[in-house]
């Protein structure tokens, strides 16, 4: 039994996903979030720069006593994770990209996967990287959306604007696969106009798997809190704490109450 919390983190809001699926499936466990929204997006920064933010993050969530990290971005997954994870080899870290890819599998019928995310998430392949390393025979075609993030920053999930951007983004899915993983934590705020704007194909949205995979994580080392604990989420953010908080309610479905500015990163 272990009642320290999970640390959790994202370029922005985006991660909140994650955390929602988290306190459905882990109700007892506290949780750390860490939503760096001075410096987004992450998608557009070189490799070195996301590394470096990634490891400043990570500190300061194990700082905080964080028994675990889970990195809920894809594009500091795709680039950072192997980075953290011989930096900080005391601690579980996981990230977004092996829970989507394994659900994709699972749930594709004709081996054909779409993967849509930022400019960096999709030139560093790790999709398809780890597809193919599960299964060689599926096709994959990928697609960066990267005014996806801007509008979902924004809250602007509707309206003929973000509807023409889709139709722009995901034409060229159809009729060529059946499933598409949301490769950002951002795009299931979209899940309403991207399955607008495709036909007959599955969304792959990674939250509920990455929670899955928390929780056999947790398991495993034994770190799961007590059923006695009453789970509990802080938050912290490095600009724009109110927008951040009018926006997140939306993404978490509840209110946040526990927000903090951290000004010296």
């Amino acid at each position: 039994m272990d009642n320290r919390p999970i640390g959790v983190f994202d370029s922005g809001l985006g991660g909140l996903t994650v955390v929602k699926a988290l306190r459905k499936i882990l109700p007892n466990e506290s949780i750390l979030y860490f939503g760096d929204t001075a410096r987004l997006p992450y998608g557009v920064k070189s490799e070195e720069l996301v590394k470096q933010y990634s490891i400043q993050i990570t500190k300061f969530l194990i700082q905080k006593d964080a028994k675990m990290i889970v990195v809920a971005c894809n594009t500091a997954t795709a680039m950072a994770l192997k980075t953290l994870k011989n930096k900080f080899n005391n601690i579980p870290i996981m990230g977004v990209i092996e829970p989507g890819s394994k659900q994709a599998i699972l749930n594709t019928k004709k081996k054909k996967i779409g993967v849509i995310g930022t400019i960096a998430t999709i030139n560093s392949n790790a999709y398809e990287k780890s597809i193919k390393g599960k299964d060689i025979k599926v096709d994959i075609i990928s697609k960066a959306c990267p005014l996806f993030v801007s509008f979902v920053e924004e809250g602007l999930f509707k309206g003929a604007a973000i509807n023409e951007i889709a139709k722009h983004y995901l034409l060229s899915f159809n009729n060529k696969v059946d499933t598409l993983i949301l490769g950002c934590t951002h795009y299931p705020l979209l899940k309403e106009v991207i399955f607008k704007n495709t036909q007959n194909i599955e969304l792959i949205d990674s939250a509920s798997s990455v929670a899955n995979d928390t929780y056999k994580k947790l398991e495993k080392f034994r770190l799961l809190s007590g059923q006695d604990n009453v789970g509990s989420l802080n938050c912290y953010v490095t600009d724009l704490p109110m927008r951040f908080k009018e926006l997140g309610n939306i993404f978490l479905g509840e209110n946040i109450e526990d927000l903090h500015l951290i000004n010296d990163f």
